[in-house]
């Protein structure tokens, strides 16, 4: 990195905000950050152009953003795809606020994400100076780290300072401690980094070459531990305690668990209860039907054992399982802030497991035991699905139509078929059955995931949604950060109400990534979740509707054209396959109306 001759500010001639603001982001860069979202304010401005010049050297992705909101989860998003941290710049007073959402989300799922907010000096905290208030410690528990860092002088040793709490900040936010060696609790997450700053509150920057990373950097190193995580002892396997075979066993994925979880019930032998943002939704011992299996006899009642990997949220029937004393469960996380333990029933934990490979084919008790699982599971699944137009009368098993009046049959058929009305089953399994290995899909926390959950069938897709905390706040932001990350297309299956709750993430200022990105609305009026409330069918109808499910008529066209969207609306199997199918060329509205 060199400073550019002539009349371009020397060094010596920056503010100490602006020298400050260098010397941290450039450390950034030299820890492995590459995007930096900023939402505009006048006491993180130093910042703001700082960020604004190590994009024209193009040393990071910067992304702008005017509601800290936004910026927050879309700093998430693409720190879930890209797996390093992103920073968030914003300034003081309720800016600072505005990212607890995505901090509390951050912390819940264990994604790394870097704040820098701008504050007042200390002395102006506590006497009404304007836009101050207390914001160390306005995160509370959610930070892995906090540092309320004295407005900078000029200080020789104020930049070197600067440059080693960067490298600090992104290796705690990785995992690691601060001297960037491997912590496994409480794991990656969010780190917060309050700069006090004085005026003058920045003067020009101008550099000639982008700064780079510096060898063994954090997030190249905790990468490399992260791939290198096997215990040569285990004959190519995970780390972790042997769980042997015996007990009849169920291994339930939730969010976040990752292949491992199949690979271990693989190994086991035993039945796969993969939620579908575990990671794990696939393979030969995948169970799909899992919550009606749960609660019928001969199944769920003959469990023995459940081993339990990621965040289970997506229905009562595993935490139900998990607590029950004839059942011994194990649960297993390699890292994280609290242990997954419904009704405070579990008694072992463990951060890794691995399981005995059995021999193939399984003894017969195993091969039972599985066998009923996946063969049952298959046949509730395809009870649900429509009758192939190729099983009718009159049409072969070449797809040739044999007769005049059977031709006629068929082609009425096959015109009731595209003329449906979109259902959630139909909206769920024609998303899944669109979105390609190298493709990104991401759930709102709305009724359609758990339609998703109950009937989509096994892909090794990736699939994302915020599940640390289940809720709907900035899915749309997420989403984009998600798409951007990834470069490729990205889904997103979302309720109207989670749109409506993040439309504001819909603005894509001037000169912004515009993402292959489609956020698919399954537009019922409102929050019909609701209704699985056990209250709904005790509730006054009108006050139920007015505070549970909120009614809702909105244009959606008239948001998409306001935003620069593009816009589609299915109202038919033959609509919907039609927009799935088209080409997705940047951000664009599938809404697909659904009946409450």
């Amino acid at each position: 990195m060199a400073e550019a001759s002539g009349a371009r500010p020397t060094p010596h001639d920056r503010s100490p905000a602006s020298a400050s603001a260098l010397a941290l982001l450039t450390g950034f860069v030299r820890a492995g950050v590459r995007d930096v979202v900023v939402a505009p304010g006048s006491r993180s401005q130093a910042l703001a152009l700082v960020a604004a010049e190590l994009e024209r050297v193009g040393a990071i992705r910067l992304h702008v953003r005017i509601d800290e909101r936004s910026a927050g989860f879309l700093a998430l998003g693409l720190a879930v795809e890209s797996g390093r941290p992103a920073v968030v710049i914003v300034t003081s007073g309720t800016a600072v606020a505005n990212l607890h959402p995505a901090v509390l989300e951050a912390h819940h799922s264990g994604v790394p994400l870097i704040i820098c907010s701008a504050d007042r000096p200390v002395e102006l905290r506590g006497v009404r100076s304007n836009q101050t208030t207390v914001q160390p410690g306005i995160f509370a528990g959610a930070v892995r780290l906090e540092r309320d860092v004295p407005a900078p002088v000029g200080a020789p040793t104020e930049l070197d300072a600067a440059a080693r709490l960067a490298r600090v900040a992104v290796a705690v936010s990785l995992g690691r401690d601060d001297r960037g060696v491997p912590s496994p609790h409480p794991g990656p997450g969010p780190v917060h980094l309050n700069l006090q700053l004085t005026e003058p509150l920045s003067t020009a920057v101008h550099l000639d070459e982008a700064p780079t990373p510096d060898p063994g950097d954090p997030v190249t190193t905790a990468a490399t531990a992260a791939s290198a995580s096997v215990d040569p002892g285990a004959e190519g396997g995970p780390k972790g305690a042997l769980i042997a075979a015996g007990p009849r066993t169920v291994v339930v994925a939730g969010a976040g668990a990752g292949p491992g979880a199949e690979q271990f019930a693989r190994d086991g032998g035993w039945p796969l209860l993969a939620e579908v943002t575990s990671g794990a939704r696939f393979g030969p011992n995948l169970v799909v039907a899992s919550r009606e299996l749960l609660n019928e006899p001969g199944f769920g009642d003959r469990i023995e054992r459940v081993v339990v990997f990621g965040h289970p949220t997506l229905s009562r029937e595993v935490p139900a399982l998990v607590q029950r004393r004839d059942v011994e469960s194990i649960v297993v996380a390699p890292s994280g802030i609290e242990w997954y333990n419904p009704g405070r029933r579990v008694r072992r934990f463990e951060r890794a497991v691995r399981a005995e490979p059995q021999p193939t084919p399984l003894p017969p008790g195993a091969r039972e035991w599985l066998g009923r699982w996946v063969h049952a599971s298959r046949s509730i699944v395809d009870a649900g699905l429509p009758q192939t137009l190729g099983l009718m009368s009159g049409v072969d098993e070449t797809g040739h139509v044999s007769d005049y009046a059977a031709q006629r049959e068929y082609m009425r058929a096959q015109l009731a078929a595209v003329r449906e009305p979109v259902s959630r089953r139909m909206l769920v399994d024609a998303v899944w059955a669109a979105t390609w290995p190298h493709d990104r899909l991401v759930f709102g926390a709305s009724r359609l995931i758990r339609d998703a959950d109950r009937a989509v069938t096994g892909r090794r897709i990736t699939v994302h949604a915020n599940r640390g905390l289940a809720g709907i706040d900035g899915t749309v932001a997420t989403a984009l950060g998600i798409a951007i990350a990834s470069g490729g297309v990205t889904r997103a299956v979302v309720g109207d109400l989670t749109l409506l709750h993040d439309v504001g993430s819909l603005l894509l200022g001037v000169g912004e990534a515009r993402p292959r990105l489609q956020v698919i609305v399954g537009n019922d009026g409102g929050g019909t979740i609701f209704d699985a409330l056990e209250v709904a069918g005790s509730a006054e109808t009108e006050a139920f509707d007015r505070v549970q499910f909120t009614p809702q008529a909105v244009d959606l066209s008239a948001l998409a054209t306001a935003y620069g969207w593009g816009y589609a609306r299915a109202t038919t199997r033959g609509e919907l396959s039609d927009a799935l199918a088209a080409p997705v060329d940047g951000p664009t509205l599938l809404e697909v109306p659904l009946p409450r």
